[in-house]
């Protein structure tokens, strides 16, 4: 077994459209790539009902189940709570997510950007409130929306959280850090003109890191331009690995033990 086969990439959209039929030959390529498992994340209800079926039908992929903040506007307020909350019950569920703030982007149902954000954070709060009651652990997205994250994690103490596709300052990275999170990398780590992203994860505790693609979008170098796959991840693992001054193998150990500590039922 060599490094690439414990790598564990802890953020993945294949419930995305743009893997659409070929869902099952991206795990493979994963697999065959050294990837021992893949955390299958969800921005809406019809992708947390994905990412379960593929979790019951792959040992390598694990389900998270959550509303994305540029989602909250399309939600049936009768039913998506009582949907998010029978999901939580799955057996094969490792987590919410991803769920959080994006400020970045425009309000997406032609409200003002005060409403949108209130919506925004309503939504937050709801299901961070449901990974409290459920003791799961939650995957943020924060976007433009550090301070307001913060804040709102602040009011659930008891939740554990990481910052995926972190991309924020070292005064972010040491707040998220000192609430007891975690941080999440991704290929921006490779990118020549993410240099900042590249301190602030040399400067992170071993303990709190851990790997991921975010695909299909973001791939790493060699990969840029082209649609990001799971199997990619060891590009991001190996650039992470240089930062710590760690062999390959030592950060793929390092990073797998953290997403195995966070994350439910991965083994």
């Amino acid at each position: 077994m060599n490094h690439q086969d414990i790598l564990i990439d802890t953020h993945t959209h294949l419930a995305s459209s743009r893997f659409a039929g070929d869902v099952s030959n991206v795990i493979a390529r994963a697999t065959e790539g050294g990837v021992s498992q893949m955390v299958a994340i969800a921005c809406d209800i019809e992708d947390s009902l994905t990412n379960v079926r593929l979790a019951a039908e792959h040992d390598s992929v694990a389900a998270t189940a959550g509303i994305h903040p540029l989602y909250v506007h399309e939600l049936d307020k009768s039913t998506w709570l009582d949907d998010l909350t029978r999901l939580t019950k799955e057996e094969n569920l490792s987590a919410i997510g991803e769920i959080g703030l994006d400020y970045y982007h425009p309000p997406q149902d032609g409200s003002s950007e005060p409403q949108w954000r209130k919506l925004q954070r309503v939504v937050f709060e709801q299901q961070l409130q449901l990974a409290l009651e459920h003791d799961l652990p939650v995957v943020v997205h924060q976007r433009e929306s550090a301070a307001d994250v913060t804040e709102v994690l602040k009011g659930f103490p008891g939740v554990r959280a990481v910052l995926h596709c972190f991309s924020g300052s070292a005064e972010e990275a040491e707040e998220a850090l000192s609430m007891g999170h975690y941080l999440s990398f991704t290929g921006i780590l490779t990118f020549p003109s993410a240099q900042s992203v590249r301190d602030v994860a040399a400067a992170a505790p071993l303990d709190r890191l851990m790997l991921e693609t975010d695909s299909p979008y973001l791939a790493p170098v060699p990969f840029r331009g082209k649609q990001c796959e799971p199997f990619m991840v060891k590009h991001t693992a190996s650039r992470l690995a240089e930062l710590h001054g760690m062999s390959d193998r030592e950060m793929a150990e390092t990073t797998t033990r953290n997403a195995r500590r966070f994350f439910r039922h991965l083994e």
